[in-house]
């Protein structure tokens, strides 16, 4: 393909996507998850049998408000429709009332503070957003090529090979202040300048992490199913930019919609000559492959990903020698992310000051994903401009804590990162802000805890998670993270002493410090953060024996008023183990010996009789 058959494909595709009412519905695993199929099959079936060629339907990946899928979007008369939690019956509802009709049906539409909003983009859950890594997301086909060209896809790899030299194309970069969304946060640009020498001199990769490995995060999986040519144009761009004529995306064996979707994208790509030999006539060759992971989280770390592609047991290597000098099959390398590779082609197209303009002053430059999960009104992917503060994304975003409970703290940078305090909600969030508080950024996953978290628990949660996924290389991480496990399920088994608490954290030090790789460096930093934020919960478990947000069931105790029990007797026909006692219209009393605080009784309870202490 030459750039003039680009241009005259973007706009074919644009004649073609032309239509008086388009639906979208909602196909990426989230909305599939849901029941989106049906409703995508009964709108197509309404469609077909009305006979109405003005009306066309199409998959979409996700918008991002995940707690409402499936979603069902009408584009009619220049106004946006929104309508969630659809059924296939509903959907045929909506084309008979509305599309045909001419009446919206407002009780099936996004509603904000109880009012029907017409269009997404009107409610604060979008207002604060700027879309760049998921602008096409929702909006576009992601198995239809023609779709992405019209949305300038491929424009951004067509310029840099007809009027960009390699060092110019890493400048702008640079420029930027891109920096790598996939946890460390490192310099895009400068990642790319340490691997571009020797350009066609020597074999060199471009691979893509699609290992999405954090409890509650799913950014990157979003992107590959809602848009999978904006990673595929931006690889090639690097391939370009350090010469490198060969690329491998590392995804999830357990993303099979991403995987489909990446396939036929690669595919289309090689049919238009946009992958291959001499892509747009200029002599350059780029082509990509695909690897599977096995779901090892170490797998996130750079080393440990190239190794698992060589075919090896994934395990992180010692550096130096860094991938960019010595890397996938012992060649340079660089490694980006699929978020930080779906900056690069906005980039190249609007310019690194464009890029720059988007984040608060005085933060990192441009946008970020985030997964936003947890005790929080809304859930679901946000992006936004770096230097938002928590706040914003809590409050306003995320419509706040639920069921009227208080804001505790955010973990951000899932379980390699740390917890953010209520204290400290105003933090601009960006790589510097949240390293000056104790917490990363990380990939992206922003889990939300209210009143009733522990945060002793909420560590060993963590912990454990990296103490399964730990790949056993090095002592510091194999062994260390295993007594940090024990200290704390001691210290939550009500046993713990104040002597504990010193050795956790002189223990947790030494393992962040002599770790070889960032699975193992960054794992004690829920520890130390918790220490560090909420130490008075550490004492009370250790010094009281008690839980103070309820939920270490080795310091529970459930006891019943005796001013609240009618005597009704449902509580003692439901405990499992026998532990209440009393007679009819009298209290009730319960046997702490007997009770395995199952929390029966507190659920079982009509008079709120049953507290838990």
């Amino acid at each position: 393909m030459t750039t003039t058959e680009l241009n005259v494909a973007k706009a074919a595709a644009i004649e073609a996507g032309k239509a008086d009412v388009i639906v979208t519905v909602g196909m990426a695993t989230c909305g599939i998850a849901a029941g989106a199929a049906p409703v995508l099959e009964a709108m197509k079936k309404a469609v077909a049998d009305s006979g109405r060629t003005d009306i066309r339907v199409k998959q979409v990946g996700c918008i991002g408000i995940c707690q409402h899928e499936p979603v069902l979007e009408a584009y009619i008369g220049g106004e946006r429709f929104t309508y969630i939690n659809m059924t296939a019956e509903k959907a045929e509802r909506v084309f008979t009332e509305h599309i045909v009709g001419g009446q919206p049906v407002e009780e099936f539409m996004l509603k904000e503070k109880n009012i029907p909003v017409r269009n997404l983009m009107q409610t604060t859950f979008m207002k604060h957003q700027k879309r760049v890594a998921m602008r096409n997301c929702g909006n576009i086909d992601p198995e239809s090529i023609g779709e992405y060209i019209a949305s300038d896809g491929y424009a951004a790899l067509a310029k840099v090979l007809t009027s960009m030299t390699p060092d110019e194309v890493i400048s702008q970069v640079l420029a930027s202040g891109l920096r790598g969304r996939g946890g460390g946060g490192f310099p895009t640009g400068l990642k790319w300048k340490f691997a571009c020498s020797n350009r066609g001199q020597v074999k060199k990769y471009v691979a893509c992490n699609a290992d999405e490995g954090d409890p509650g995060a799913f950014m990157d999986r979003s992107v590959l199913e809602g848009d999978p040519h904006s990673v595929i144009e931006a690889m090639a761009i690097a391939g370009y930019a350090i010469g490198a004529d060969e690329g491998y995306i590392y995804v999830r064996a357990e993303y099979p919609t991403a995987i489909k979707r990446l396939e036929i994208a690669i595919d289309q790509a090689k049919k238009l000559g946009l992958l291959g030999n001499d892509i747009f006539g200029t002599g350059f060759n780029f082509d990509l492959k695909l690897r599977f992971g096995a779901g090892a989280f170490v797998c996130g770390e750079e080393t440990a990903l190239m190794t698992s592609i060589e075919g090896n047991r994934g395990e992180p290597r010692p550096r130096p020698p860094f991938p960019a000098v010595k890397g996938l099959f012992a060649q340079p390398t660089i490694l980006n992310n699929v978020e930080t590779y779906a900056n690069i082609a906005q980039i190249i197209l609007k310019g690194a000051d464009w890029y720059q303009s988007l984040q608060m002053p005085g933060c990192a430059a441009g946008t970020k994903v985030f997964a936003l999960t947890g005790k929080i009104t809304n859930t679901g992917l946000v992006e936004i401009p770096m230097g938002t503060t928590l706040r914003t994304i809590i409050e306003d975003i995320g419509g706040g804590v639920p069921n009227g409970k208080k804001f505790k703290a955010a973990q951000t940078g899932g379980p390699s990162g740390g917890c953010i305090p209520a204290s400290l909600i105003d933090t601009p969030i960006d790589y510097d802000n949240l390293a000056k508080i104790g917490s990363i950024i990380g990939s992206g996953g922003l889990i939300v805890m209210d009143e009733d978290t522990c945060m002793v628990d909420m560590a060993r949660f963590f912990l454990d998670f990296t103490v399964d996924e730990s790949c056993g290389k090095c002592t510091p991480c194999r062994v260390g993270t295993h007594r940090l496990l024990e200290i704390l399920d001691k210290i939550i088994a009500g046993n713990g002493t104040l002597e504990d608490l010193d050795r956790l954290e002189e223990l947790a030090t030494y393992v962040k410090s002599a770790s070889l790789c960032g699975l193992g460096q960054t794992a004690p930093n829920p520890v130390l953060s918790t220490l560090t934020r909420f130490r008075d919960e550490y004492v009370a478990h250790v010094v009281d024996k008690k839980c103070p947000a309820g939920v270490c069931k080795n310091l529970l105790r459930y006891r019943i008023l005796e001013d609240k029990c009618r005597g009704c007797t449902a509580c003692a026909r439901k405990c499992p183990v026998g532990a209440l006692s009393g007679t009819v219209k009298n209290p009730h009393r319960i046997d702490p010996s007997k009770c395995i605080k199952c929390g029966v009784c507190m659920a079982t309870c009509k008079f709120g009789a049953v507290v838990k202490e």
